[in-house]
């Protein structure tokens, strides 16, 4: 009987494991390849290792099964088989995801950039409902977050918000959140009880290393001007906010949370980054699927990826149907369960594809 292509796969990636571990074992190697060696080594050793335990269980579910009509062991056969069947079923349904392509983006850090959408006061409301919850997520999880640019409206609503989240594995985390979240509840000013319906966008870029986003000076127009809004007193005394604009794509940023335009500068320099490194990724994924099913809309309520009702307390992800009943959970930072959903559905839509 013909090997699977897993298996054909799994022995290949064996192979190049054990050939690593013979280079490492050299007595020339030079540091740098030791470095490179033990990357490569820490990135299969994983698979490697559920690859043996996977194959061990089926060696043992063979052998038990030609016991099994033996009157002395065949019981104890049976005991075995019961507990080495699902530890094989186990070991394959990981080794599939372990497989599965790497998104190169994952490891990276990100922007959040929240902008209040359709629905005026309630949508700025809902905005920074939305950043807290990402921020309250990140602190739980000891990453760093930072606000890079901030519009704020009366009564602790948000036009606009952008920051940085810096982190382990951030955007594998946060890369399904990009999209327009929509929210259901009574404003504070409604005196007839009527439920309002508001949206926010949210998009999460990746922020790229230095090598793979090149931008040449002569393609910017950096204009400086007086910060205003909310800040501190030294907010409105100075030139220190920066507008970059990228002429050959027409992408603008603009930064004015710091007092220092240096500071400033630097901000929005790695927001454009990002920017222009989504823009390069969103051609790459195009060529291999239609549409982004993350993709962010323009705020309108019909484009919406999660619904928020406070009404009944629950939150709907249309894009996978699950509906939880959380609300005031979910909103101060417990995401997990909506996060390791998304995560599951879209890996199981991958191993379809394979």
């Amino acid at each position: 009987m013909a090997e699977s292509p897993m298996l054909q796969r799994l022995e290949e990636v064996e192979k190049k494991y054990m050939e690593i571990e013979q280079n490492l074992n050299q007595a020339d190697i030079s540091p740098s390849d030791i470095h490179q060696y033990s990357k490569e080594l820490s990135d299969l050793e994983e698979v490697v290792e559920t690859y043996r335990k996977y194959r061990n269980a089926i060696e043992e579910i063979g052998k038990n099964q030609t016991l099994l009509k033996d009157a002395e062991l065949g019981e104890l056969a049976q005991e075995e088989l019961d507990q080495l069947i699902p530890d094989r079923d186990n070991c394959e349904n990981q080794l599939r995801l372990l497989l599965l392509p790497k998104d190169p983006n994952d490891g990276k850090n990100v922007f959040l950039e929240i902008r209040a959408g359709t629905g005026g006061d309630e949508a700025a409301l809902f905005a920074g409902d939305l950043f807290r919850m990402y921020s309250r997520y990140a602190e739980e999880r000891k990453w760093k977050i930072e606000v890079i640019s901030i519009s704020e409206t009366g009564g602790g609503g948000l036009k606009e918000v952008i920051g940085s989240i810096e982190g382990k594995n951030v955007y594998s985390k946060l890369k399904y959140e990009s999209g327009v979240h929509r929210v259901q509840r009574v404003p504070s000013t409604e005196t007839s009880g009527r439920i309002h319906t508001s949206t926010a966008t949210v998009a999460i870029l990746a922020e790229p290393d230095d090598v793979e986003v090149v931008i040449d000076e002569k393609d910017l127009k950096v204009d400086t001007y007086r910060a205003s809004g909310p800040g501190g007193q030294h907010v409105n005394k100075t030139d220190s906010a920066i507008r970059i604009t990228h002429l050959p794509s027409g992408i603008v940023v603009q930064c004015q949370d710091e007092r220092s335009q240096h500071k400033n500068r630097a901000h929005a320099m790695r927001m454009l980054k990002a920017k222009l490194f989504e823009i390069e990724e969103e051609r790459r994924r195009s060529e291999f699927a239609d549409e982004r099913k993350t993709q962010v809309g323009t705020g309108e309520r019909s484009e919406k990826i999660r619904t928020y009702n406070f009404r009944d307390g629950r939150i709907t992800d249309h894009r996978i149907n699950l509906t939880l009943y959380k609300i005031d959970a979910i909103l101060s930072g417990e995401l997990d369960e909506l996060i390791d959903s998304l995560t599951t559905y879209y890996q199981t839509e991958a191993l379809k594809g394979n």
